[in-house]
């Protein structure tokens, strides 16, 4: 039941907020009507308000004409970790669906979120200012803003205001609470701090990993922990995390925690009376550091890229991650799968301690509920087992009209699949008018998807200016990737599919499922012309495999590493026009010429079974002439050295067949280190793949003669 009434004079939201805070309950607030009227709407409210914890989203002027401290959407990553009890979005400078995410979960219980808008009706077609760095100012309609107001015209729980109809309000009904919300510790929250007391005085290399929801209280519970582990006789305690912000509320409650026991304090550090200290380190200062420690904490770690959280694990005795499930970066259940891999190889006796009951607000908030509807947070993929392909329909799909049923299960299957998923994917997914895509369908449930998008059809003059560096067009990864680094305007001009993402349940994956999603795709793309399908990853061994069973071919590597994944990223083509065919046969021919030269410049690190499968990929030079051969037989029989002989090594790696020879041998990790990526011999030694020059320079000798002995013709 609602009351639609006219906003009395002095609208009372002190008292909203105190209500709302007894049942520990927050509000979205939606300001609706024209730009000049809701801002001049909400200055008004503001000036009867009690505005301590709050913040302005927008413009620094709006902020300031009513003293609220400001934030650009753009940056609210640097408020994260803070509390706030009034947050202001307004909507018509941009709504980035990340930021407002994450800083929906600021919000303390009672807290209201005032959200300026265009009236519901015009989001479909509103051009947002968002939109431009996105490339999404070219769509004519925008499926996920009208999807979005679908969800909130249908929540009761929002206040909506009519700022052109000045101060028409309607207010839900509230539930009554007689028992009364108080924010404490819960029972998961105790559990967890005798956990990480434990791990911090306990034995090393027993890591452990934190996953909740926001408001859970987890990095409360590592700032009390870290304190009591100060207390109890550490004598450092390391805390870093994405930016010092995210921090706050750990290092509030571990001064809290210290008491008068606490001697010094500064921004990042705290120091007890027997001079025992927590310090905040960014991660690039703590790996180049490599200050000695006995704990090292990592907050929001599933904002790090997975090469940073690696090295931590491996460069201190006891390491805790803590990470959101759900939060903004929509990477917690992908950061979880992606890193379990590396603990269970690294450091097998890990454990992951999850928390459900919300800490900062009652377990039935209803702009939690709302924001989790709003941006498909808590998307999950089907669980039907899959026992073959049999039963299993390829069809293409349009996210932006599917139900919510099916949207939730194909977006949950992203998000499982992949390191990095969040909400703003998801708006790209349903509004990008380039965008295709398949669905793998096994008794009405999801299993697979493939999400596509067309790129290219540049113009000559402007995809040449594209290779020059002249240009820049938004959008186009992919083609404009390829022809800036590649060298080939034509890689602009002609009209790609860039596989985006592909995930399959993991129920049903190595059935061929993907390739089943793939093929269909590429056929689609026949059909309508298009001259290539491509794509571009995070490179790793078993993901370029599986692009080369899909008849993919490697035409580029990136010569710096992703900021999420720690990986080079991989680009990979497959002709389907004569032209698609031409260009990725230049590509990768051009490739290969450079490959030798980049390796040890670029890709020095680069892991060796992912060294011989990308090598083997590539197109083969022409291979070793009789001098090269006879230099071999010298090298293979002691008589020529490894230093006079390494360019002939590295001439008869990339000679046909070898590369894919070699890498099946069980020394050719020491010949990818040694020939290809120029490690020394010390770095060899210390990397455990020889004992030294000599032991090396004879292991390499013996996989000499298997090569001429049993190895391709050269």
């Amino acid at each position: 039941m609602t009351d639609t009434s006219r906003e009395h004079p002095t609208a009372d939201w002190q008292s909203l907020q105190t209500t709302l805070r007894t049942i520990g309950h927050r509000r979205l607030i939606l300001v609706e009507g024209s730009q000049e009227n809701t801002c001049t709407w909400m200055h008004r409210q503001l000036s009867r308000m009690n505005t301590s914890h709050s913040l302005w989203v927008g413009r620094a002027e709006h902020a300031e004409a009513v003293g609220l401290p400001h934030l650009q959407a753009n940056h609210y990553q640097q408020w994260l970790g803070r509390e706030t009890s009034l947050l202001v979005w307004d909507g018509w400078q941009g709504n980035p669906p990340d930021a407002f995410a994450a800083l929906a979960g600021t919000l303390q219980a009672g807290g209201l979120l005032f959200w300026l808008v265009p009236p519901l009706t015009r989001w479909r077609h509103y051009g947002d200012p968002d939109y431009v760095r996105t490339g999404l100012d070219q769509a004519e309609e925008h499926p996920f803003a009208a999807r979005l107001a679908m969800v909130i015209s249908s929540d009761t729980s929002i206040i909506r205001v009519q700022a052109d109809d000045p101060g028409l309000i309607n207010w839900p009904e509230l539930p009554a609470n007689t028992a009364g919300f108080t924010p404490q510790t819960t029972d998961e929250q105790q559990q967890l701090l005798q956990h990480l007391e434990r791990f911090g005085q306990g034995r090393r290399r027993r890591p452990l990993v934190i996953t909740a929801d926001r408001g859970r209280g987890k990095s409360a519970a590592m700032g009390i922990a870290a304190a009591r582990l100060l207390l109890a006789g550490r004598e450092q305690v390391l805390v870093t995390a994405p930016s010092r912000d995210n921090v706050d509320t750990l290092f509030r409650h571990a001064v809290l925690e210290l008491g008068d026991e606490l001697a010094e304090q500064s921004e990042s550090d705290l120091v007890t009376r027997e001079g025992h200290r927590l310090s905040y380190m960014p991660v690039p200062e703590l790996l180049a550091a490599r200050r000695a420690a006995e704990v090292v904490l990592v907050d929001e770690a599933a904002g790090l890229p997975a090469h940073w959280l690696r090295d931590i694990l491996l460069g201190w005795p006891r390491v805790a991650f803590a990470t959101t499930v759900h939060g903004y970066e929509g990477t917690g259940r992908g950061f979880a799968i992606r890193f379990r891999e590396i603990l269970d190889r690294e450091t097998p006796h890990w454990r992951g301690i999850p928390l459900h009951q919300p800490v900062r607000w009652a377990g039935d908030d209803p702009l939690e509920q709302l924001v989790f509807r709003l941006f498909l947070l808590a998307a999950e993929g089907a669980v039907e087992p899959v026992p073959d392909v049999a039963g299993v329909d390829i069809q293409p799909w349009v996210p932006a009209d599917a139900s919510e049923q099916e949207l939730s299960q194909a977006f949950g299957l992203l998000v499982d699949a992949h390191y990095r998923t969040t909400p703003a994917d998801l708006r790209q997914w349903l509004d990008d008018p380039g965008a295709q895509s398949w669905r793998a369908v096994y008794r009405g449930q999801t299993v697979g998807v493939l999400w596509g998008t067309v790129e290219g059809g540049i113009e000559a003059g402007l995809a040449e200016q594209i290779v020059q560096g002249r240009r820049r067009v938004r959008g186009h990864l992919l083609a404009q990737s390829l022809a800036s680094h590649g060298g080939f305007p034509e890689a602009a001009s002609l009209k790609t599919l860039r596989v985006v993402r592909i995930a399959v349940v993991e129920q049903a994956r190595h059935l061929g499922i993907g390739r089943q999603l793939v093929d269909a795709a590429a056929a689609a793309c026949r059909e309508q012309g298009l001259d290539a399908i491509g794509t571009s990853f995070g490179g790793n061994d078993p993901l370029v495999r599986f692009w080369q069973s899909c008849n993919f071919r490697v035409v580029r590597l990136g010569l710096r590493q992703e900021a999420s994944t720690g990986e080079f990223p991989v680009q990979m083509m497959r002709g389907l026009s004569e032209a698609g065919a031409s260009l990725e046969t230049q590509l990768r021919t051009r490739f290969a010429r450079h490959w030798q030269v980049l390796v040890p410049r670029h890709w020095s690190q680069l892991e060796p079974i992912l060294m011989g499968t990308l090598g083997a990929d590539l197109p083969p030079n022409a291979g070793p002439d009789n001098d090269d051969r006879r230099d071999l037989q010298s090298f293979a029989h002691g008589f020529r050295g490894f230093e006079l002989a390494l360019p002939m090594l590295q001439a008869v790696s990339v000679a046909p067949g070898v590369m894919a020879w070699l890498s099946r041998q069980a020394d050719f990790p020491l010949w990818c280190r040694a020939v290809l990526q120029g490690w020394s011999w010390a770095a060899l030694q210390a990397a455990l793949l020889c004992s030294g020059q000599r032991d090396g320079e004879q292991r390499l000798r013996g996989l000499a003669c298997q090569l001429l002995q049993n190895g391709p013709e050269l």
